[in-house]
């Protein structure tokens, strides 16, 4: 069965997102393609980004500045796909989310995994400016992010008293992203298991290195 990590990316007292996470939860439960673990940033005392060469050790198995960022990495690296829960903060994702996101720095945990989202808000937007920007950010870590995503407006008032999503189309939204996640989940852990390109960052530094030995 393929592995699907749920991240929680609000750490604030009175978040929104313990009204999302446990329909979003139960829904990739349910779905029977995924063995779900969440990953509540709550519960996440990552350090704000700082690791540098002098942090890793070891590129094969990095040791970093800190025994959690080590952890964490190697709870990512151990995912076949990745699912994001994220609120609008100024037009973008929390500031937790995004360390979250830099601190996965050298294991590659992310290369090659797809990546869905779903956006909530107090307001209309529903989240939408927030999923681009981590649309772009996923592109930088090497995942495949999703088309298909939920978005959730005004959502102090979109659930009702079972915890289930008041509009329809919300639900909707969730089954066609969850079919496509597991789609590309399982397509891509092939592609991982029948072999992966290095990081482009390792093959443009033999590329350059080859040029100034030939110059």
């Amino acid at each position: 069965m393929l592995k699907l990590t749920i991240v929680i990316g609000s750490t604030r007292p009175t978040r929104a997102a313990d009204r999302v996470a446990p329909w979003v939860v139960e829904r990739a439960r349910s779905h029977g393609a995924f063995d779900v673990e969440v990953l509540d940033l709550r519960e996440w005392a990552l350090p704000m980004f700082q690791e540098h060469i002098g942090t890793i050790g070891d590129f094969a198995d990095p040791t970093y500045s800190s025994p959690v960022v080590r952890r964490w990495n190697r709870k990512l690296k151990g995912t076949d796909a990745l699912l994001v829960i994220t609120p609008e903060y100024l037009h973008s994702i929390p500031g937790v989310l995004k360390n979250a996101l830099d601190n996965v720095f050298v294991s590659f945990a992310l290369r090659n995994k797809p990546l869905a989202s779903v956006g909530y808000s107090i307001g209309i937007a529903a989240g939408a400016r927030a999923v681009e920007h981590l649309m772009d950010i996923a592109i930088e870590s090497e995942l495949v992010p999703l088309r298909n995503t939920v978005l959730i407006p005004k959502v102090e008032s979109a659930f009702d008293e079972g915890g289930g999503p008041l509009d329809p189309m919300t639900d909707i939204a969730m089954t066609v992203m969850l079919d496509d996640l597991a789609w590309w989940a399982a397509l891509l852990a092939r592609g991982r298991a029948e072999g992966e390109l290095p990081p482009a960052s390792f093959r443009i530094r033999a590329a350059a290195a080859s040029l100034h030995k030939a110059s």
